[in-house]
């Protein structure tokens, strides 16, 4: 099991004591500093089951810089999003806990992290 997080951020800080608290064995990757390359984002959409715009911060002040609310959010725009994502891993939404399973969840609340140590 891996979790990415941004240590500044209470969602993981909760999802991190989650995990310590069910006694789960995890690696923790701080994806800001160790930034996911556009391969690893595919990987783990797939996991996910989701497009990369389902997954991506628009609020964040990157995303307006990028004018991401006017992207398309098609098959065809797909490598676009991943690539903004590969360049701007802030603007990916977190935690991402990749379960032992083979899938994955954005675990922002206390159900999807439970969800992700039940698989």
């Amino acid at each position: 099991m891996e979790i990415w997080i941004n240590p500044a951020c209470s969602k993981c800080r909760g999802a991190i004591s989650l995990l310590d608290a069910e006694g789960a064995e995890y690696t923790v990757r701080r994806y800001l500093e160790d930034v996911p390359n556009e391969d690893e984002i595919r990987g783990v959409l797939d996991r996910l089951g989701l497009e990369p715009w389902d997954i991506t911060r628009i609020q964040e002040a990157e995303a307006a810089e990028l004018g991401l609310k006017e992207w398309a959010r098609d098959a065809g725009s797909r490598d676009r999003w991943i690539k903004a994502l590969s360049e701007h891993p802030k603007l990916i939404q977190r935690p991402i806990i990749t379960a032992q399973d083979g899938t994955a969840v954005v675990g922002r609340t206390d159900e999807a992290v439970r969800d992700a140590l039940s698989r």
